[in-house]
């Protein structure tokens, strides 16, 4: 289970209190770092523990992501045309359309050029890791390799403004896990149901 995350925006100042997501500060420096996490990490990650999953009988991976980075709030033309693309999805495309991200966000031009314009780096990661979980899934055919959203859990990356306990989030990344052999691979879940990409 890849569950490392970060907002790439600046620390929370009252736990448990209302967030105003758009007024969130975010800089070069944190989305660098976001997307560091967040993508590259999960990749590394993966790639770390690929030699040891396939001495399994029942090998899973599980990628926490979040609907933050469904692709329908990503209007960028690079990012949604290879995003939407799953048959010619190479991880070379996602890291292109990622330096593409920072070149823009470097630029300040994020919002002419479609990006998101809050939490703009946790999206664009967890959508590049969603398209990232489809690529390993179809390398590994014989594994059973999904990426799911948990919810809005009460964590420490919002603050604890979450409605679901860290429990409840969990079941939904514990069912994925324990999945038997042959079940669905390379999907989307949102909490328990298959969802869009």
């Amino acid at each position: 289970v890849n569950n490392a995350g970060i907002s790439g925006v600046n620390p929370y100042e009252r736990e448990g209190s209302t967030i105003n997501w758009k007024e969130l500060t975010q800089t070069y420096e944190m989305a660098e770092k976001c997307l560091t996490t967040n993508y590259y990490g999960a990749k590394e990650t993966t790639e770390a523990f690929l030699p040891l999953l396939q001495l399994s009988n029942s090998p899973s991976i599980v990628n926490v992501s979040s609907q933050a980075g469904s692709l329908k709030r990503i209007a960028n033309k690079l990012a949604k045309g290879v995003f939407d693309d799953a048959e010619n999805l190479t991880e070379e495309r996602i890291d292109k359309v990622v330096k593409e991200f920072m070149k823009d966000f470097k630029e300040g031009s994020l919002e002419n050029k479609g990006w998101p314009t809050y939490l703009s780096a946790y999206m664009v990661s967890k959508a590049a890791m969603n398209c990232y979980t489809r690529i390993v899934a179809k390398k590994h055919p014989n594994f059973c390799i999904n990426c799911v959203c948990p919810g809005f859990v009460k964590t420490d990356i919002n603050g604890n403004t979450g409605i679901l306990s860290i429990d409840q989030g969990a079941a939904s990344v514990v069912r994925l896990a324990l999945l038997p052999n042959g079940s669905p691979s390379g999907f989307f879940y949102s909490r328990q149901e298959l969802s869009n990409f």
